[in-house]
C-alpha cells in the first residue's frame, strides 16, 4: 500500500478540536506539490476567474468564492494527465483563486476614476501596477499573520470556504462527479447566454413600465451568472436584496414621480431634467444613486464598527506575531510551518511603498499630478492602513466566511480617513481625489486579497500543504491573474461603451461648477473634440461631453461601458461619490443622509442592512434574477430530506457553472462586439483586419429576430427561457452527487 493511500485511510475530520487535529498528510510525509503542471494549471485558473469575477461583480455588484470550483476542475483536469496528489491539486486552487478575489478589489476601486473624470485615463497600464501592488500587499502582510490566526486558533476560526475546500480536496477520489456537476452549469449556460446575448434569441431583460403606477419599472435581468448567485447566496440573502431593490423601484421612485408632478419644469438638484419628464432609469440614477450611496456607506460603517472588538484583537495578536518572528521565537520546525522569512516580508513592503512612490510621481496621470513628498506620505498610508484592514479582513473571514468580509466598508474608511487628511491640508483639487482612491484602491485590493488568502492557507492546514509553496503560488496566481482583470476592464468598459447625441450649449471659457476640461483634443469619427467632465454640475449631467468649438455646444455625451446600465459598478461609483463629496463639499446631502436613514431602520429591524443597502443601490432587474435563485435553492431544501449547506452541494457546483458560463459567454459577446465596431480597422494592426476581415458586419450572430420573428423580443418569451434555465438548477441541484 503506498503512502499516500495509507493516508487517506487515517481516521480525519477538519473540524477535529485542537488537541487531536492532525493534517491529512503528516510533516513527515513529503508529496509532490509545487509542480509546473500544478502552477500553470492554477495560473490558468486565475486568468478565467479573474476575467469572470470581474464581468459578474460590475454588472451585479458582487464576488462569489471560486476555490470549490477551482479544486473540483483540478481534481478532474490533472487526473486526466497521470494521478495527482492532494497537495498539488491545493497549489492549483490557492494559485487560481487568487484571481477571483484581486478581481474583486481591483472592480470595487479602481473604475472610480472614470466617475472622477479621468475616464481617459483608464487604461491597462494604469489599473495593471496599482492591482499587482495591492494583490503582493495583501499576500506579504498575511505571512506574519498566519500562524496565530491559522494555526494557534484552530478551532476559534472556522473559515468555512477554506474548511469545505479541503473536505472536497480530501473527497478527491469523487472529483469526476463533482467537477461534472460543474461542466453542466458551464454548457447548459453558455448555450442559454451566448442565444441570449449574442445571437438575441429572447430579450435579455423582460420590462414593464405600467401606466398606472408612474414611476416604477418590472424589471428582471434573466442571465445565468444572477441565477447562480442568487443560489449560492441563499434565499435570505437574495431576498433582503431584492427587498432593498422593491424600496427603490417601487416605493421611493413612484413617490418621486408623483411629488415632483408639482416641480412643473423645474429641474430639482441633482438631475437637470424636470421629473415629469424623467424615466424609470434617470430617477434610479439622479436620486436613487446618491440617496443608495449614502445606504451603502452607512451599512458599511456599521458593519465595521461591528466587529471593532475583533479588529482590536486581530490588531494585537497580529503585531505580537510580527514581534515574535522579529526576534526569532518563532522557528520552522517541520514542513507545514515552512513559509516566507519575515525578512522578505519588511523587505518587500518597502519596495512596494518605493514603487507606488515611483508610479505616482514619474508616471502620473494627467491633470493629476502631485508632489514627491505627498506621493511618499500615500505610499506609507498605504502600508499603514494596509497592514491594519489586511489583519482585519483575515480575522472576520475566519469569523464569518470570506463572503461577509466588508471590503467595501474598509476602503470608505480607508478613503474617509484619507480625505479628511487630505481636507484638512486644503488638497482639495482633482489630482488630490485621485490619490486619495490610489491610496484607498490599493488597501481595498490588499484586505479582499487578505480574505480570500486566509481561506487558501486555512485548507493548505487542513490538508497538510507547506505554507512556503502555498504563498509562492499566491504571488504566482495575483501576478498572471492581474493581465486578464486589466484586460476584462478594458474590453467591457470599450464594448459597452456608447456616443451619444447630446445638445447642451456651453461657455468654454466660463464653464459652471463641477465641469472641466478633461483633454484638450479627443478624435471621435474624424472629428476633433474638447472632452468635459461633468460632476457634482447643476447644469450638466455627471458625466463625460464631446464639446464642438465651432458651434459653441456639447454633442455627443461619451458614455462609457462601465457605469452603464449593463456594468453599473455601484461600488466603484460609491467610492467616486465619498472622494468627491468630501473634498469638493457637492454631495447631495439630503439625499445622502436619507439612505443613512433608511439603513439605521433596517438595523433596528434585526436585519443586516450591508445586503439591502447594496440591494436598494443595484437595478432592479438585478435583484430580482438573484431572487429567482434564492427561491430555486428554497424549493430545494423545502423538497430533499437532508439539507446540504456546504459550498460543495450539487446545487452550489451547478451555480458556479452558470456563473463561469455566464461571464465566459458574456465577455464573447463583448468581443465580438468591438470586432464589429466600424472603426475598429484604426484601432487594430493592418495584417489582424486582413485575415479576420474586419470589421464584421453587425448582423453576422444576430440572427435571432430573423429567425423568431416576434418572441425575439417578447418579454413572456424570454420568461419562459429563464424558467426553463432555473428547473435546470433545481434539477441539478436535488439530483445526487455519485
Amino acid at each position: 500500500m503506498s503512502k499516500a493511500s495509507a493516508a487517506s485511510d487515517r481516521p480525519w475530520s477538519s473540524t477535529a478540536p485542537p488537541g487531536e487535529f492532525r493534517p491529512y498528510i503528516p510533516p513527515e510525509q513529503t508529496l509532490a506539490e509545487f509542480t509546473i503542471r500544478a502552477v500553470i494549471l492554477g495560473a490558468l485558473f486565475g486568468l478565467l476567474f479573474g476575467a469572470v469575477t470581474v464581468y459578474v461583480g460590475l454588472r451585479a455588484g458582487l464576488t462569489v468564492s471560486a476555490s470549490i470550483p477551482i479544486s473540483v476542475l483540478s481534481i478532474s483536469i490533472l487526473r486526466a494527465f497521470g494521478r495527482s496528489t492532494i497537495l498539488e491539486n491545493n497549489i492549483v486552487q490557492t494559485t487560481g483563486s487568487a484571481g477571483e478575489s484581486l478581481a474583486a478589489g481591483v472592480m470595487f476601486t479602481i473604475p472610480a476614476l472614470i466617475f472622477l473624470g479621468f475616464g481617459s485615463e483608464f487604461t491597462f497600464w494604469r489599473i495593471f501596477p496599482l492591482a499587482l501592488l495591492g494583490g503582493w500587499l495583501g499576500v506579504l502582510f498575511m505571512v506574519p499573520l498566519r500562524r496565530q490566526l491559522i494555526v494557534k486558533e484552530h478551532g476559534n476560526l472556522v473559515f468555512p470556504e477554506g474548511t469545505a475546500c479541503a473536505d472536497v480536496l480530501v473527497a478527491g477520489e469523487r472529483g469526476g462527479s463533482f467537477a461534472g456537476r460543474v461542466f453542466w452549469g458551464l454548457g447548459l449556460g453558455g448555450a442559454y447566454t451566448f442565444l441570449m446575448n449574442t445571437v438575441q434569441a429572447w430579450t435579455a431583460q423582460p420590462e414593464s413600465r405600467p401606466s398606472w403606477f408612474p414611476g416604477a419599472s418590472f424589471r428582471v435581468a434573466i442571465t445565468s451568472e444572477y441565477l447562480g448567485v442568487g443560489y449560492i447566496i441563499g434565499s435570505r440573502v437574495a431576498g433582503i436584496l431584492f427587498a432593498g431593490g422593491i424600496i427603490s423601484w417601487l416605493v421611493i421612485m413612484p413617490a418621486i414621480k408623483f411629488y415632483g408632478q408639482l416641480a412643473g419644469n423645474t429641474p430639482i438638484y441633482p438631475s437637470t431634467i424636470p421629473i415629469p419628464q424623467m424615466t424609470p432609469d434617470q430617477l434610479w440614477s439622479n436620486y436613487i444613486r446618491p440617496m443608495a450611496a449614502g445606504a451603502v456607506a452607512a451599512a458599511g460603517l456599521i458593519t465595521l464598527l461591528r466587529t471593532l472588538p475583533t479588529i482590536i484583537s486581530a490588531l494585537r495578536t497580529g503585531l505580537k506575531n510580527v514581534r515574535a518572528e522579529g526576534t526569532g521565537q518563532t522557528v520552522a520546525a517541520s514542513r507545514i510551518d515552512r513559509e516566507v522569512p519575515m525578512r522578505w516580508v519588511i523587505v518587500g513592503s518597502i519596495v512596494i511603498i518605493f514603487m507606488m512612490w515611483v508610479l505616482l510621481t514619474f508616471h502620473p496621470m494627467q491633470g493629476a499630478q502631485t508632489q514627491w513628498w505627498q506621493n511618499m506620505f500615500a505610499g506609507v498610508f498605504v502600508a499603514v492602513f494596509g497592514f491594519l484592514f489586511v489583519t482585519v479582513a483575515a480575522r472576520i473571514s475566519g469569523l464569518l466566511g470570506n463572503s461577509s468580509n466588508p471590503i467595501s466598508g474598509m476602503s470608505i474608511a480607508t478613503l474617509m480617513a484619507t480625505c479628511a487628511i487630505f481636507f484638512v491640508a486644503g488638497w482639495t483639487a482633482p489630482n488630490y481625489q485621485v490619490l486619495a482612491l490610489m491610496i484607498g484602491g490599493v488597501v481595498c485590493i490588499a484586505a479582499a486579497i487578505a480574505g480570500a488568502t486566509s481561506q487558501d492557507l486555512k485548507t493548505g492546514y487542513l490538508v497538510g500543504a507547506t505554507p512556503f509553496w502555498q504563498q509562492m503560488g499566491l504571488l504566482i496566481g495575483v501576478t498572471v491573474s492581474t493581465f486578464a482583470i486589466g484586460t476584462t476592464l478594458n474590453l467591457m468598459n470599450k464594448g459597452l461603451e456608447k456616443y451619444l447625441p447630446t445638445q447642451i450649449p456651453v461657455n468654454i471659457q466660463a464653464l459652471p461648477s463641477g465641469v472641466k476640461v478633461e483633454r484638450d483634443t479627443f478624435t471621435y469619427q474624424g472629428k476633433t473634440y474638447v472632452l468635459i467632465n461633468s460632476l457634482g454640475s447643476h447644469e450638466i449631467p455627471d458625466g463625460e461631453y464631446l464639446y464642438e468649438g465651432a458651434t459653441h455646444r456639447i454633442e455627443y455625451q461619451w458614455a462609457q461601458g462601465i457605469g452603464s446600465d449593463k456594468a453599473p459598478a455601484p461600488q466603484a461609483r460609491l467610492m467616486a461619490t465619498v472622494i468627491s463629496g468630501i473634498l469638493n463639499q457637492r454631495l447631495p446631502w439630503r439625499l445622502v443622509l436619507m439612505g443613512v436613514a433608511l439603513v439605521v431602520a433596517v438595523e433596528i429591524l434585526g436585519v443586516r442592512s450591508l445586503a439591502f443597502a447594496t440591494g436598494s443601490y443595484l437595478p432592479l432587474g438585478t435583484t430580482a434574477a438573484m431572487f429567482a435563485g434564492g427561491l430555486v435553492r428554497m424549493l430545494v431544501d423545502a423538497t430533499t430530506k437532508k439539507k446540504d449547506e456546504s459550498e460543495a452541494s450539487p446545487g452550489a457546483l451547478y451555480s458556479s457553472g452558470l456563473i463561469a458560463a455566464g461571464g465566459v459567454f458574456g465577455l464573447l459577446g463583448i468581443i465580438i462586439n468591438l470586432l464589429q465596431d466600424p472603426e475598429i480597422s484604426n484601432r487594430v494592426p493592418q495584417w489582424l483586419t486582413s485575415v479576420l476581415r474586419l470589421p464584421w458586419r453587425p448582423d453576422l450572430f444576430s440572427f435571432g429576430p430573423k429567425l423568431f420573428g416576434s418572441l425575439a423580443t417578447s418579454n413572456l418569451f424570454g420568461i419562459i427561457m429563464f424558467a426553463l434555465l432555473a428547473t435546470s438548477l433545481f434539477y441539478f441541484a436535488r439530483k445526487k452527487l455519485d
